[in-house]
């Protein structure tokens, strides 16, 4: 990996000295079907690149990760591929004021989701092709000016087996001569250009909207066509296009729009121009909950604000990241409120999403939204909680600061003004600070270029009749920043706990009294940051704890109750709740949420705690408590309810006895029923999956169950149960797979680190902590960075849970001091992480 790296600096120096005037590139992908007699299967690509030496100097460089170089043409002069390419970079000198570059090279097929992705389906034998490219992997497909300020219009051909069809970001078709043509598109960056290619399954429709008229498609493997429910995916399309043309004044700007749902993503999707990926996980192939559909929703709208915030007008370097996926995360949730059936979507973005930010925010690797971005490894790493959930929650608390109309003006001015261009984070504040009349530079110093997660407090007295005399809020943290919160003041009545007064406040400082509350009754629960207008963490008063303690589940306001949910899992991620309390929480009151999405995320919360939270002589009961009430709550669910079904993974989950264990056998044989509960394809995984974990289901099970369900997701399904048995032989072998060998896809990778490392298997697994600090830094040298992420998150070993592991990675730092810093990044997060455990832990065992 570090031969691939490219900073900042040599960025800009290359911006400096040229322009892009536009690209060429054809490939041929035939090589991508039959039998391959290479080592590394490749495919030919020819690239032609016209660009103009702008600035000083007459050498740069083109990037170009690919096995070998045909020949490299600079205007009409033959440079030798073995002089001036070097695996990654092919060095240019004796530039003109105008160049035409021509490179024809050797590129390789990807199994780690990089670049040009190669996925054999073991269904059918079929053959599906797709690019997938952020930060800097077009790289790996044809060569290029990798940076983002470098726009340029593309013309790609491409020519393919017999028999598929080929999409890219403009529209195309195929010619006489079998080659595959498509339209020059607007000038984009190099990260957001796409090929997706294969037998794919399509299906086609028409967004219509006064004068403007856009063809949809949308594609999926064909052994997921019986599955794939296109209709809703273009109802929701539908949906964000109504809304995003009547906010942002600007017609979309690319041309057709297709979606490809792909196997092996390493993402959610990505935002190419008119061919935007997603993972086809959102494919659902059996029965799943509301907040499913409310997920694939929101991130199909969060890849359509994309078409504006990031493809139209697009950051200059990887700093302003924030500048496309803030914007994206906000106006994913907006939409889902504003325009589709998910009209609470607020309320999963205020117990999940920023569930995500407040840990990434509290991290030693913590960074303000506009980051310090020195490399491609630093852009890697920061696609996080920061830059997207924390970045969203602060546009939200921005739109409560400047108004609603005032921050949509100045995204209609901002696309208008810098449309196919590169900002950076003061070209919007200019425009916001026009519309609002507001002082940006301010406020932008405070949320933007600061780091860490603020902590607002209610510190209230009253007078002898029990009536508020003062409300004020304390705020700390090392940046206290402005606020636009609302406080909310609420009490029992007839068993509903329910809000009697709400004031809005502007917060500074440390403390900050609130107008309006003077006089109003005692209240039973004073919740900071009702309504979930600001970005911080919630603390109560003793009083408010007392009544959550008691009535959690009586809070009638879904957004409320989400709110005091996350709450209270940051004080017991903070060590000052014990795990077990939080747990007694869950049996008390989750079986009474109403909400699908913040269920599921408690559930999460919930094992979680018991995991890594709890007292290690508390573990065994915890899970106990949990399995106990998943069960309770799965039989008192009303049968054929999304509710059921999600008690019943989380007792899949949770199950440990032998009379649990019986009975998930007995729902897989058919021999035990629960009214209601349809046990398909995906649920018997989940209950196999436990049954591995426990020993009760080896090898031979395991292959009945693939042979039930021999598709791309019942092999990822194997893979990982057969690595999560309890044998160290078979922990032997999950490790060789991923740390000894390459021969993993990144799926099937992925998927044996799920398994290898099981809460119930901590004896098992503790060798492995001494031989994963022996073998990082070789992981991170010799794999790509894709994969050298996955292991060194993954195999961290979390588990061994004890001081002596906080020894070891503390030494590895200590001794590793010049490691790569993205690498040195990874396990410092993964330090952090188990030294939070071990502080929870401690308080949770006080209360033991």
């Amino acid at each position: 990996m570090p031969g691939e790296n490219l900073s900042r600096d040599e960025a800009h120096e290359r911006a400096a000295l040229l322009s892009v005037d536009g690209y060429d590139v054809a490939l041929d992908l035939r090589s991508a079907v039959g039998e391959s007699t290479e080592a590394v299967r490749t495919f030919r690509s020819v690239t032609t690149i016209r660009f103009r030496r702008t600035g000083d100097g007459d050498t740069t460089f083109v990037d170009l990760l690919a096995p070998s170089v045909t020949s490299v043409t600079l205007n009409g002069r033959e440079l030798d591929p073995a002089v001036v390419f070097d695996g990654a970079r092919i060095a240019l000198d004796g530039l003109a004021d105008e160049n035409v570059l021509v490179v024809d090279a050797q590129c390789a097929y990807s199994r780690t989701g990089e670049g040009m992705h190669r996925f054999v389906d073991p269904e059918d034998g079929e053959v599906y092709l797709y690019t997938q490219y952020e930060p800097a992997d077009a790289r790996r497909v044809y060569a290029n000016f990798e940076q983002p300020d470098l726009k340029a219009p593309y013309r790609f051909e491409v020519t393919a087996p017999e028999g598929w069809t080929v999409w890219s970001n403009g529209a195309g078709e195929q010619g006489a001569d079998g080659v595959w043509r498509f339209a020059e598109t607007a000038p984009i960056s190099t990260y957001i250009t796409c090929v997706v290619a294969g037998p794919y399954h399509y299906v086609t429709d028409t967004y219509r909207r006064g004068d403007v008229e856009i063809q949809l498609g949308a594609m999926c493997r064909k052994g997921l066509a019986k599955h794939f429910d296109a209709d809703d995916v273009f109802l929701v399309t539908k949906q964000g296009f109504d809304l995003f043309h009547e906010l942002f004044d600007y017609p979309y700007p690319f041309g057709k729009y297709d979606q490809a749902f792909v196997p092996e993503y390493n993402l959610g999707a990505m935002e190419n121009p008119g061919m935007v990926t997603f993972t086809e996980e959102y494919i659902y192939r059996g029965k799943v909950t509301r907040a499913a559909y409310e997920r694939r929703a929101n991130t199909i709208l969060h890849e359509m604000a994309h078409m504006w915030f990031g493809d139209l007008v697009t950051m200059v370097w990887w700093d302003d990241l924030w500048l496309k996926e803030s914007f994206a995360d906000f106006m994913g949730s907006f939409a889902l409120a504003e325009a589709t059936r998910f009209t609470d979507s607020w309320v999963t973005f205020a117990n999940n999403r920023k569930a995500w930010a407040y840990r990434a925010d509290q991290l030693p690797s913590t960074h303000p939204i506009t980051a310090d971005i020195r490399d491609l490894e630093d852009a890697k790493l920061n696609f996080d909680g920061i830059t997207y959930a924390k970045g969203a929650s602060v546009l939200k608390q921005l739109v409560a600061y400047a108004g609603r109309d005032a921050f949509l003006e100045g995204a209609r001015r901002y696309f208008k003004r810098h449309a196919y261009g590169n900002t950076r984070l003061g070209d919007l504040l200019t425009v916001l600070e026009e519309t609002s009349g507001r002082d940006m530079r301010a406020w932008s110093k405070s949320w933007l270029q600061t780091s860490g997660v603020n902590v607002l407090a209610p510190e209230v007295t009253y007078d002898a009749e029990g009536r508020i005399t003062e409300l004020a809020v304390l705020q700390e943290g090392a940046e206290l920043r402005p606020h636009r919160i609302a406080v909310g003041l609420y009490r029992l009545t007839d068993g509903a706990l329910v809000r009697y007064a709400r004031v809005e406040a502007d917060v500074a400082g440390v403390r900050t009294v609130v107008d309006g509350l003077a006089g109003s009754e005692r209240p039973d629960l004073i919740l900071v940051n009702d309504d979930d207008l600001t970005y911080c963490k919630v603390r109560f008063d003793e009083g408010s704890l007392d009544t959550l303690r008691e009535h959690l589940g009586d809070i009638t306001d879904p957004l409320a109750r989400a709110v005091c949910w996350s709450a209270l899992w940051n004080l017991t991620r903070d060590g000052l709740m014990p795990a077990r309390d939080f747990v007694a929480a869950v049996l008390a009151f989750a079986g009474r949420e109403t909400d699908i999405g913040v269920l599921q995320m408690v559930h999460a919360w919930a094992r979680s705690a018991v995991t890594h939270y709890a007292a290690p002589a508390w573990r065994a009961e915890g899970g106990r408590l949990l399995a106990e009430g998943g069960l309770r709550e799965l039989r008192l669910a009303e049968p054929g309810s999304e509710h059921q079904l999600t008690w019943a993974r989380f007792f899949a989950a949770t199950a440990s006895s032998d009379a649990d264990l019986q009975l998930l056998e007995g729902l897989l044989a058919g021999t035990a029923r629960i009214d209601g509960l349809d046990v398909d394809q995906e649920l018997r995984w989940a209950l196999l999956s436990t049954l591995a974990e426990q020993g009760r289901a080896d090898e031979a099970r395991i292959g009945e169950e693939l042979a039930r369900d021999d598709t791309a997701s019942g092999k990822r399904h194997q893979v990982r149960l057969l690595a999560a048995r309890p044998s160290a032989a078979v922990k032997a072998q999950a490790w060789a797979q991923v740390v000894e060998s390459d021969a993993l896809s990144n799926a099937l990778a992925g998927a044996v680190i799920a398994g290898f490392a099981q809460p119930s298997q901590r004896e098992l697994t503790a060798p492995y902590a001494e031989k994963y600090f022996a073998v990082i830094e070789r992981i991170w040298a010799e794999r790509s960075i894709q994969i050298g992420m996955d292991v060194v998150r993954g195999l961290f070993p979390a588990l061994q849970d004890r001081p002596e592991t906080l020894a070891a990675t503390d030494a590895w730092l200590a001794e590793h001091a010049d490691a790569a810093p993205a690498l040195r990044r990874l396990v410092l997060e993964s330090r952090d992480d188990l030294a939070r455990a071990l502080r929870a832990q401690e308080c949770d065992a006080l209360e033991g």
